[in-house]
């Protein structure tokens, strides 16, 4: 269970540092809000798991507070980086002069001749 307990504990690890690395690389706010959000929820996922696995395994607590701690992130994580790159979006951040596909804004478009007609 060691070995279980430090890979859980190294990949949480390798998800926060190169959320970190995505953050400085990435050109623009969309693509460094993906990185955050995934890089984060995956690695204070993979390091609670570890930390609960330890907890139970060595000292046999269950961790309610771990666990809930997961389900949070899991869940609100995606779901603010989602409004965020809405809210700035809408309030005019251009995105990356290189992008290839603006959905979000026919989407927009789309929607706001339906609401005309």
């Amino acid at each position: 269970m060691d070995i279980v307990i430090i890979l859980s504990l190294v990949t949480g690890t390798f998800f926060i540092f190169s959320s970190s690395i995505g953050i400085l690389r990435f050109p623009d706010v969309y693509t460094r809000l993906h990185a955050i959000t995934k890089g984060s929820t995956l690695g204070i996922a993979g390091i609670m798991i570890g930390s609960f696995i330890f907890l139970y395994i060595e000292h046999g607590i269950i961790s309610g507070k771990l666990l809930l701690g997961m389900v949070f992130v899991l869940i609100t994580a995606p779901v603010s980086g989602h409004m965020i790159s809405r809210a700035a979006y809408r309030s005019g951040v251009k995105l990356w002069d290189e992008s290839v596909k603006d959905d979000y804004g026919n989407a927009l478009e789309h929607a706001k001749k339906l609401k005309d007609h």
